[in-house]
């Protein structure tokens, strides 16, 4: 189950989903189907060395903390 990455052309809102074969998204804001399916980026956990805890998001939670899927408030 591959999670893609999408920006709405009928909103512009940028959301993440999980595909199911041939099943086709829809934007969760206006539920529009003209989607356009970005690159999506390599991300890892992992410490700090320096300090010894995990790094932050940009929102300060910690990594993994907002459920995934596109439920963050930064979206």
């Amino acid at each position: 189950m591959p999670i893609f990455e999408y920006v709405c052309k009928g909103c512009g809102k940028k959301f993440e989903a999980i595909v199911y074969g041939g099943k086709q998204s829809e934007c969760p804001a206006c539920k529009g189907t003209e989607l356009e399916q970005q690159l999506s980026t390599f991300a890892a956990h992992g410490t700090d060395k320096s300090s010894g805890s995990a790094p932050k998001m940009p929102c300060g939670m910690p990594p993994g903390s907002c459920g995934g899927g596109g439920g963050c408030g930064m979206n």
